[in-house]
């Protein structure tokens, strides 16, 4: 073989001999190129927008996938589309873990990046991550947010809404049907008498508002009534004390007069002492009776207001609780602190402008078995109503127990659940995790939790929340166009390298859907 090699070649003048080494890796190549295809690993297909073959729901919920570059909505009935997007860069990358939507804006632009589009843009925390709009160059290539196609978020924009479940996966993750007994499982007629509750608690919140806010104003008219009352009085008695000792002055100017004349004028000075005495003391009297009626009256009243606003506030909160009944649950069990917390949507808009503001008025302690053992992360959600009252799904996005052996691991208050369990609605969910709530989470969120174990840079690299009577409303950080969203709060951050400006996101045309 490697005579025959040798005389191949084109000049039979020179003699080329070939290294054995040489021939015997080319007869390897040539013996087995089966073999080498074989071993070449195939790329990974291309992530295209498609859309399930049925009418779509209402989105539900989204998942991205950092691995493979794509998200997926789902409605009560399974996935309902998904289109390819671009997610953060090495240092700047996407943070995995369990969001919502906090606020929507069609038109937001950036006032870091020449103004650049960041259309229909659905925002899941407030230092500034967000999907939205973007060029995808098929690669992840955002600086934290998770960009979709330009026509896909546009024709996703008006069918979310806020507090839909946005989740990112670090790996490829979708629902499942689930089932368990320490699920919520709400009672029908509780269901159909909420509304109507509404209505009455409604109304006796509003009665006993107005009966606090007339006995406040009654307290205080008899506080001010009785405020100079003890004033007075010690003034009738000090000037009836002065009568008492003019009194016994004019007794005994009688007693020592020597003369008629001078014993006749020491008895008209006492007779006018003693009616003096007489009056004052009258007065006195009378002052002293009116002015304990009165004490006692502003006490009286004061107490009343007391109960009147004690009552306001148990009324109130009915009402709240009564129409917070209507709203899907959330609830959120922290393994790190040991702690469930419950959030509820108001749909009050927030006092600074931006996104809704959340009920977070139950945050108990809980019991979790094996504290020290990982958990890992569950979203569990109800999806529709059935026959047992809620039909669940779960998504697991993170190590550690299976989601039933999780939910196995807990027990929920009993008290948590005498308030929200009979009313539970679709679109209801817990979460259970290692990670305790981000400081992301305030009273314009649901729920924030990031994996600790997965790169962060797209989220730890923006400026984090500051205190709720620090918030201003503006634009936020975001390296992918979000300007500074609290200009009024300063933690003096870190300084960064100035970020290369990028021309302005051209809108494509993109595939139809809906």
């Amino acid at each position: 073989m490697a005579n025959r090699l040798a005389t191949a070649q084109p000049n039979v003048g020179m003699r080329h001999w070939i290294s054995p080494v040489v021939v015997l890796a080319a007869m390897i190549a040539v013996a087995a190129p089966a073999a080498g295809a074989a071993a070449k690993q195939p790329r990974p297909a291309r992530v295209v927008e498609a859309t399930a073959p049925r009418e779509a729901g209402e989105p539900m919920m989204a998942i991205v996938s950092i691995k493979s570059q794509q998200v997926t909505f789902y409605d009560a009935d399974g996935w309902i589309t998904r289109a390819p997007v671009s997610t953060g860069v090495s240092g700047r990358e996407t943070p995995a873990g369990v969001f919502a939507v906090l606020e929507k804006n069609k038109d937001h632009r950036s006032n870091m990046y020449d103004d650049a589009a960041m259309p229909n843009m659905q925002r899941i925390t407030w230092n500034g991550v967000a999907l939205h709009g973007g060029p995808l160059p098929g690669y992840a290539a955002s600086h934290g947010c998770v960009r979709m196609p330009y026509g896909f978020a546009d024709r996703l924009f008006d069918k979310t809404r806020i507090g839909m479940r946005v989740i990112i996966s670090p790996n490829d993750a979708a629902p499942v049907e689930f089932s368990h007994p320490a699920l919520l499982m709400p009672k029908a007629e509780a269901i159909a008498a909420a509304p109507g509750r509404v209505e009455v608690v409604a109304r006796e919140a509003a009665e006993a508002a107005a009966a606090a806010d007339a006995t406040k104003k009654l307290a205080a008219t008899s506080a001010r009534e009785a405020k100079p009352l003890p004033g007075a009085l010690r003034k009738l008695q000090s000037l009836k004390a002065r009568a008492d000792v003019e009194l016994v002055s004019a007794d005994k100017a009688v007693v020592v007069a020597k003369t008629d004349e001078a014993k006749a004028r020491a008895e008209d000075a006492k007779q006018k002492a003693a009616a003096r005495a007489a009056e004052l003391g009258a007065q006195f009297e009378t002052a002293k009776a009116d002015t304990a009626s009165k004490i006692d009256a502003a006490a009286a009243a004061k107490d009343a207001a007391k109960a009147a606003e004690t009552k306001k506030v148990a009324t109130a909160k009915a009402a709240s609780d009564a129409k917070l009944a209507l709203e899907p649950v959330s609830i959120y069990i922290s393994r790190e602190t040991q702690m469930l917390y419950v959030r509820r949507n108001t749909h009050k808009p927030a006092p600074d402008g931006g996104g809704e503001v959340f009920d977070s008025s139950i945050e108990v302690p809980i019991t979790i078995r094996d504290p020290g053992k990982p958990i890992g992360t569950h979203v569990f959600t109800a999806m529709a109503r059935n026959d047992a009252g809620l039909r669940w799904s779960a998504v697991t996005i993170d190590e550690g127990d299976s989601a039933k052996v999780a939910l196995d691991r807990i027990t929920i208050p009993q008290e948590v659940l005498d308030r929200i369990g009979a009313t539970a609605l679709p679109r209801s969910s817990i979460v259970i995790s290692d990670e305790p709530l981000s400081t992301e989470t305030n009273y314009r969120t649901e729920f924030v939790a990031v994996l600790s174990n997965q790169p962060q840079g797209g989220f730890i690299t923006r400026k984090p929340t500051p205190p709720a009577d620090l918030m201003a409303s503006s634009d936020d950080a975001d390296g992918d166009g979000f300007g500074s969203f609290f200009q009024r709060w300063n933690a003096d951050p870190a300084p960064v390298q100035a970020r290369r400006r990028v021309a302005p996101y051209q809108r494509q045309p993109q595939t139809g859907w809906w």
